[in-house]
């Protein structure tokens, strides 16, 4: 553990100034990754409560309700399911319902994906400050070599590139992880994002049902889809009426005239 420390504590006192912001940037997005980790886990969790105690009112379809509990709650996926109870007072329309909810939506994002895109800049930062200390460093390294007496040129210069390298080789030790954190918390978003857009579906299938059932329409039936596609809406097939047969002599009923191939086929007449 001491050969650690001393190893670190070389490290830094080797590396230049430069060592100095590169750090200061790597815990500006440690910081900036716990607070989105602890953030997001908190609304996964209330998204997934809130949802779970609607249920039951959407079930009942009792509007005055649903309207009461998505004001009261302040959960993302509550407030987006409001916005598409509060056009339904207008329309009625499954588009024009998508619409609002959309907006909601529009509303809800930029919280979820506050900062997380700083991790990137982050990153970019440390790895350029890191070059920009190895080149500083070289500079250095060649104007101290060109003073220097000819048989410590080369012993001065490898040490003086050594060093010059330590930079870079910490801004990318800065810059790898605030990378993949980065793509972790993108993740952890884009799941939420789902989630929501899921609960969503289901809150427009389920008053869509019902608006089916109290207009006393035939429910239409899902058919089987691949994994991964939406499924097909059958409309129920209405009958087409029947002509009323005509019984005068002589006449012949269109409906009874039957196709075989390219010919046609007519029934004979009775008394023909």
């Amino acid at each position: 553990m001491a050969d650690a420390y001393s190893i670190i504590v070389k490290f830094f006192q080797e590396g230049g100034f430069f060592l100095i912001p590169i750090a200061i940037v790597f815990f500006i997005g440690i910081a900036i990754t716990v607070e989105r980790w602890l953030f997001l886990a908190y609304e996964k969790r209330r998204n997934i409560k809130a949802f779970e105690d609607f249920i039951p009112l959407l079930r009942t379809t009792d509007m005055d309700k649903m309207q009461m509990y998505t004001r009261e709650s302040t959960a993302p996926v509550v407030r987006i399911i409001g916005c598409g109870l509060d056009m339904m007072k207008v329309s009625k329309q499954r588009a024009d319902v998508e619409n609002a909810m959309n907006e909601g939506m529009l509303e809800t994002l930029p919280r979820l994906e506050a900062r997380t895109g700083y991790l990137a800049v982050l990153a970019n930062v440390a790895t350029l400050l890191g070059l920009l200390g190895t080149i500083i460093g070289l500079i250095g390294a060649f104007t101290a070599v060109a003073n220097a007496d000819p048989a410590e040129k080369s012993t001065l210069l490898s040490s003086s590139i050594s060093v010059a390298m330590n930079t870079t080789a910490f801004g990318l030790i800065a810059a790898i992880p605030l990378l993949v954190l980065n793509a972790v918390i993108q993740n952890k978003t884009k799941k939420i994002v789902t989630s929501i857009e899921m609960s969503a579906v289901k809150f427009l299938n389920i008053m869509t049902l019902h608006r089916f059932i109290e207009a006393g329409m035939p429910r239409p039936e899902v058919t089987a889809s691949p994994f991964g596609q939406a499924p097909q809406m059958v409309q129920p097939v209405v009958p087409a009426p029947q002509s009323a047969p005509n019984h005068a002599a002589g006449q012949i009923n269109p409906a009874q005239i039957i196709t075989e191939g390219n010919s046609v086929v007519t029934p004979s007449m009775s008394g023909a």
